[in-house]
């Protein structure tokens, strides 16, 4: 790193929102090492046995995210079968409880049905009779 042997700092603005300066720095010390090369440092050769170590190692690490994402993807359509599987019971089971409902109001629907027409005939009878009754009274006493 250089070091400088003179910094001046001058105060520009100075406002509510802050403060601006100008820093003017000095010549170099006379001990500083100078600037830094412009190129990077060269790279050791690679070797040929390197290489296809890290081609290897790339290779198994592909083969490893595929696995992965073979291993997600099954598991996905494992939770997908089951969720439809779960859907088709819970229409199995709404449709076995609608139609047994249905059942219940007909067969219910069936015996008031029932019931009316046997009350409905037994009043048919006694209307009947009634009728017969007073015919037969009016026949007997105009005898």
């Amino acid at each position: 790193m250089t070091t400088w042997c003179h910094i001046q700092v001058k105060e520009l603005d100075k406002r509510a929102s802050g403060q601006a300066f100008e820093v003017i720095l000095g010549a170099p010390a006379p001990d500083s090492k100078g600037e830094f090369p412009l190129s990077p440092p060269k790279k050791k050769d690679v070797s040929l046995e390197e290489i296809q170590r890290k081609l290897d190692a790339a290779e198994e690490r592909r083969k490893n995210h595929e696995a992965e994402v073979l291993k997600h993807l099954a598991e996905k359509r494992e939770h997908e079968k089951e969720v439809l599987q779960k859907a088709m019971e819970e229409n199995n089971n709404f449709s076995k409880m609608a139609e047994e409902k249905l059942n219940q109001k007909m067969e219910a629907n069936k015996e008031n049905r029932t019931a009316i027409m046997a009350a409905m005939n037994e009043k048919f009878k006694e209307k009947v009779t009634q009728g017969l009754i007073k015919a037969s009274a009016v026949i007997h006493a105009g005898v």
